[in-house]
């Protein structure tokens, strides 16, 4: 069975982990994934992604260690966006969003953190326990520290202690913490809202947050004033800049058509 049950309404793909009976990640599962996502990614009527987990008590608790006792090498292929198919997609230009509806610890909050945005349902919880197994969060080692204060990264990198969604909020981690039934109504709220803005404006900010990301300020406004990111030049270029200050000019909402 196709561990990923896929919903798509207009512009937004609803992406589900179903793995019963925790929502673990195996290599087949990740390579599965990166295949979804990569198809976002190049889909033109595709706008905006959210990735959730099936049932309400796991979103997902990462790599499947059953499987790895089984032979899947933890090292092993897993597909073109890496582990769970996010963290490692290239030119992902659109937003995504993780609605968290239960445990989400070790490579699930990886995942989680590959998302441009969390919301969390009111009874999930997070952790990063792999130290306790004798390995490393390597993701969540790169990409923490940079999210949240260096010290309580660490610290949760350095114990795998559990924290709950309020703590998470309180570091801003998450966005929003919603009752556990309403999460994927606000989800999807959110996503629509996403949906009617501009796309290409999207795939701009992400592109300029992901160079900036270890460069230096003037470095990355070199190279959008001197139109060096693609998706930067398609904007400058497109007609959704002009239909921006046509809308404006003119006191109306705009339309955005991605082009």
């Amino acid at each position: 069975m196709d561990p990923i049950k896929l919903r798509r309404e207009g512009a937004i793909l609803e992406v589900t982990l179903d793995r019963p009976k925790a929502n673990a990640i195996d290599l087949l599962t990740s390579r599965r994934m990166g295949e979804v996502f990569a198809e976002f990614r190049d889909d033109p009527e595709l706008r905006v992604a959210i990735i959730t987990g099936g049932g309400d008590k796991f979103f997902c608790p990462g790599w499947d260690l059953k499987a790895a006792a089984d032979g899947d090498a933890v090292d092993g292929d897993y597909g073109v966006g890496g582990f769970g198919g996010l963290q490692e997609l290239p030119g992902l230009n659109k937003p995504v969003i993780a609605a968290v509806n239960g445990i989400c610890c070790g490579g699930g909050l990886e995942l989680a953190l590959s998302a441009d945005m969390i919301l969390a349902a009111d009874h999930a919880t997070f952790a990063l326990p792999e130290i306790r197994s004798g390995t490393v969060a390597d993701a969540a080692s790169v990409k923490l520290p940079k999210r949240i204060p260096y010290h309580i990264a660490m610290e949760l990198l350095l114990t795998g202690r559990w924290f709950d969604a309020q703590e998470g909020k309180g570091w801003g981690l998450i966005n929003e913490i919603v009752p556990a039934g309403d999460l994927m109504d606000r989800t999807w709220e959110l996503a629509r809202l996403l949906a009617s803005g501009p796309p290409l404006v999207y795939a701009a900010i992400k592109e300029i947050v992901r160079d900036a990301e270890d460069a230096k300020f003037q470095d990355t406004m070199n190279r959008i004033t001197r139109r060096q990111l693609r998706s930067v030049d398609t904007l400058y270029a497109s007609d959704d800049q002009m239909e921006g200050a046509r809308a404006f000019a003119e006191k109306r909402d705009p339309v955005w058509t991605g082009k």
